[in-house]
């Protein structure tokens, strides 16, 4: 039996927070029976209706702030080479701290932001190995490689390891 829209979308709720890590679109339309395009439209209106469902290289994940990133919040501007990107993704979640996001200032389009939710190194080194073998190119190729991440950990303190070790690897740039 196929769901109406609004059963599907509150079924989709329940399903997300049942789930431990992110959804792929396709597993969603696989779940429910429907196409990816279903899911990506029933998304944006759970979005529209203020659920918090963030998008991840991964899949969809519902975002509870109080449970997942409890602690201390930061924005840190960082530019490196490809390379680094490991590397620095690495430094954050090796101190317990996640790297949320990643956005950039553009000229003409203003803030880009695009959702990350990096939380241990298998989370980073699956990104990196996407980005290796993506067509596409990283926001941060638009501003000279200037961007910046929202990152989170359980302290102040560790927030400054975090900084500490990304400046001491060259890739924390000073405001």
């Amino acid at each position: 039996m196929t769901l109406d829209g609004n059963a599907r979308r509150t079924a989709i709720l329940v399903y997300l927070q049942r789930q431990t890590g992110p959804v792929s679109g396709t597993e969603l339309a696989k779940q429910f029976g429907v196409s990816r395009k279903v899911i990506v439209k029933d998304i944006a209106l759970l979005r529209a209706d203020n659920r918090n469902i963030l998008s991840t290289n991964k899949g969809y994940v519902l975002y509870h702030p109080q449970e997942k990133h409890s602690g201390y919040t930061a924005v840190i501007t960082v530019n490196h080479t490809p390379e680094q990107a490991l590397e620095e993704m690495l430094s954050i979640v090796e101190y317990g701290g996640s790297m949320l996001d990643v956005f950039i200032d553009h000229d003409l389009y203003g803030q880009i932001r695009a959702n990350l939710v990096i939380n241990e190194a298998d989370d980073a080194n699956e990104f990196c190995q996407k980005l290796s073998q993506s067509n596409t190119v990283p926001l941060k190729e638009f501003t000279e490689g200037c961007h910046y991440h929202t990152i989170s950990a359980p302290s102040e303190r560790t927030l400054d390891l975090i900084r500490k070790e990304l400046q001491e690897k060259g890739i924390l740039v000073e405001d």
